[in-house]
């Protein structure tokens, strides 16, 4: 038992290692600092950055942990601050989602990739660290990402300033 233990530990340390190595090489691509990666919640704060999202997104990305703690300490069964926290979370997740959208989108992936990132992000991440994909700015455009902060809006379906 020790034995199967001991290579479940290895294989979770492992696994660990490859997917702070591939957030790492992500971060640098972006022109980054790799080791920023490494520091809770600075690290969200850099990612954002990468992205082109405003830091106040650190507040909904947080929001499913804090209220998940929150209230599974604090609020009794089938009460409204339960009903609150829920939707929270799922106001959360869905900028958790967008967040991941956005990343992919950054380095030139598709939606598909981007499903990868939500489901089996330990795998993905060295991928999108590691493999052939460049920066190409937040939102994968830098000229659309600069039409979206100026005062022109820029239409991302037909790609071009809208009139």
């Amino acid at each position: 038992m020790a034995g199967i233990l001991l290579l479940f530990g290895f294989i979770i340390l492992s696994v660990t290692v490859i997917v702070i190595a591939g957030a790492w090489k992500i971060f640098q691509k972006a022109g980054q600092e790799g080791w920023k990666c490494l520091i809770p919640f600075y690290n969200a704060v850099v990612l954002l950055k990468i992205i082109g999202k405003p830091t106040w997104w650190i507040l909904p990305l947080c929001v499913p942990f804090i209220i998940s703690a929150g209230i599974s300490i604090a609020a009794p069964t089938n009460s409204g601050a339960q009903l609150i926290g829920m939707a929270l979370n799922i106001i959360g997740y869905v900028y958790l989602v967008w967040a991941y959208n956005m990343l992919s989108k950054s380095f030139g992936k598709t939606e598909g990739f981007t499903v990868g990132l939500i489901f089996l992000g330990f795998i993905f991440i060295p991928i999108l660290g590691f493999g052939d994909a460049r920066y190409l700015g937040p939102f994968g455009d830098k000229v659309a990402f600069e039409a979206y902060n100026g005062n022109n809006r820029f239409d991302f379906e037909d790609n071009k300033l809208a009139d």
